[in-house]
């Protein structure tokens, strides 16, 4: 897919790599001292305020207040999450906090095929044949759009609490308090609601981080003040099942970091709750027994990889359906699609085609939906001006879920490909590779690479710096991986001096560079070239020597 490249800045001759950093800030609009200084050192979150995070201090007290009666009388309480990896998180935070309040309480995640999103009226009938007595729900990432379930729940006695982070709707839930930002993920929101209560309680950081990178959170401000200092207890933590986890995955505690949060574990607890049951992922963070906890994460790690070949052969499907010139939405559906996997499918489909994608797994009278989208386009906005045709629907700008009669599906489709067709123009569907500065190889040094890493964590509105160099020669380069997917390439800056053989860690104009995914540019470029290349600046380590590489995020010619 071609890509426009977008340089921010272009940096030439001999430059130190404080120079370098100075530019990567100004690229974030980070020009004052008290600005970089909370960027690279961000507030630890014990001091993180209601109103810094854009949390009602009335609501937040309300919702201390009759947690703390329930907890006083012996009441029993719900938490009522989602099945989500953030969910599930959060979920375990606040069970944990009141357990250690002296409460009674018990965990609700709601089974993703046969009740659907958040709080249901199915739900709730469910929680009261199982447990007779309940008189309060804390709802955990969700609830705010679920009037028809609460309004259910307050006619049966029950009072309800909202923790959500989802936009809100027209019109609020009538709960007793409704604990709520978008600044936060719905494990976030759950934190700070534990904290005020009395404390971090032990390791729950830890999965305050893990949610707000599972929910691909922006990691700025608050956020990244979670993930920083939660990555830091992760890489310390005694969670028993965490601990299994890491070890079926093949994890090393002390080396865990955000990537590996996003791409390893977050998809071993989401696939719990996609094709199974959600509560097997939360009984994993929460339980104390070893035996329980290796037999809980070799679960997840087969319910994992069952997702993954659900997903490929859906995505498959899906692409084969499509032909050049493709739609500006992408609009598929079929009742071969498993419902826990619709989502993947759209996000893989927006990525290979950059456009916004509904995936539908059809039902016999009700179809369930999932949406990605890419900048520019809110899908959740634009689901909901087709709100006729619906059950529900809830979501973000970039990401959303919802319930639609089969009977509508076509009138749906049309309603959605007539609003891109009006918003989406060539410009919003070519993908835009932002570059923060143009480099020569000779810039790349230990000490800027060191420097960009006081940066992380790396993800949404705070991702690693992408640099570009032009005019480099390829000296090597193969097909590397699992069906030979990966680029293996060598590089050769003409402009900087040529060494060939010199240390690890001093200057060289030859670099390593991997392309994941990139197997195809094999066939447009050769030995000798002349090309142009965008990337990121990595460490490798290969049999205890530690070099630079370049991760290669676009390749064009020369010129």
């Amino acid at each position: 897919m071609i890509k426009q490249w977008k340089v921010l800045q272009v940096i030439k001759g001999k430059q130190k790599a404080g120079k370098i950093i100075k530019v990567l800030l100004k690229n974030r609009n980070l020009v004052l001292k008290k600005q970089i200084d909370e960027f690279l050192c961000p507030l630890r979150p014990s001091v993180l305020t209601a109103a810094a995070l854009g949390i009602s201090k009335r609501e937040l007290n309300k919702a201390i207040k009759r947690i703390k009666k329930a907890v006083d009388v012996k009441e029993q309480i719900i938490i009522y999450g989602d099945y989500d990896a953030d969910g599930i998180c959060g979920t375990a935070i606040l069970w944990e906090a009141i357990d250690k309040m002296g409460g009674k309480s018990l965990p609700y995640i709601p089974k993703r095929l046969k009740e659907g999103y958040g709080v249901s009226v199915k739900g709730i009938k469910k929680i009261q044949k199982q447990t007779s007595d309940v008189k309060l729900i804390i709802t955990v990432d969700n609830g705010i759009t679920a009037n028809k379930a609460i309004d259910y729940a307050q006619k049966k006695g029950i009072e309800v609490i909202i923790t959500d982070h989802h936009l809100l709707a027209e019109k609020l839930p009538k709960a007793l308090a409704v604990v709520h930002t978008t600044k936060l993920s719905g494990s976030g929101v759950a934190w700070f609601l534990a904290k005020r209560l009395g404390g971090e309680w032990g390791g729950a950081l830890e999965l305050a981080a893990m949610g707000t990178i599972a929910d691909v959170m922006s990691l700025t401000g608050a956020n990244k003040s979670l993930v920083k200092y939660g990555l830091k207890r992760l890489s310390k933590t005694n969670r028993i099942g965490l601990l299994a986890l890491f070890r079926e995955a093949g994890l090393n505690r002390g080396q865990i970091e955000d990537w590996q949060v996003g791409f390893i574990i977050t998809p071993w607890l989401n696939a719990a709750g996609r094709l199974a049951d959600a509560m097997d992922s939360l009984r994993l963070l929460c339980t104390r027994d070893q035996v329980r906890a290796k037999s809980l994460a070799k679960k997840l790690s087969e319910g994992n990889k069952k997702r993954q070949r659900l997903n490929r052969a859906a995505f498959i499907d899906a692409k084969a359906r499509f032909s050049f010139p493709y739609q500006k939405l992408l609009f598929v559906s079929s009742d071969s699609y498993h419902e826990g996997i619709i989502g993947l499918v759209a996000g893989n489909l927006t990525r290979e085609f950059y456009r916004p994608a509904v995936v539908i797994s059809i039902g016999k009278e009700f179809s369930k939906g999932s949406a990605r989208s890419i900048k520019g386009f809110n899908v959740v906005k634009a689901i909901r001006r087709c709100e006729k045709f619906l059950v529900d629907c809830g979501g973000h700008p970039m990401a959303a879920g919802f319930t639609v009669k089969t009977a509508n599906l076509e009138k749906l489709k049309k309603c959605l490909i007539k609003i891109a067709e009006k918003e989406l123009d060539e410009k919003k569907l070519t993908p835009v590779l932002t570059i923060d500065c143009e480099l020569n190889l000779s810039h790349l040094t230990w000490k800027l690479y060191k420097d960009i890493e006081r940066f992380a964590p790396f993800g949404m509105a705070n991702p690693k710096p992408v640099f570009c160099s032009r005019g480099l020669r390829i000296v090597d380069m193969r097909v590397v991986g699992n069906n030979g997917k990966h680029l293996k390439i060598k590089l050769d800056d003409p402009q900087t001096k040529k060494v060939e053989k010199v240390p690890a860690f001093e200057e060289t104009s030859i670099f390593d560079g991997i392309g994941f995914g990139m197997a195809d540019f094999a066939s447009q470029i050769k030995r000798g070239d002349l090309v142009d290349v965008a990337y990121t600046l990595e460490k490798n380590v290969w049999n205890n020597e530690e070099r630079l590489e370049l991760k290669i995020k676009d390749i064009r010619s020369a010129g």
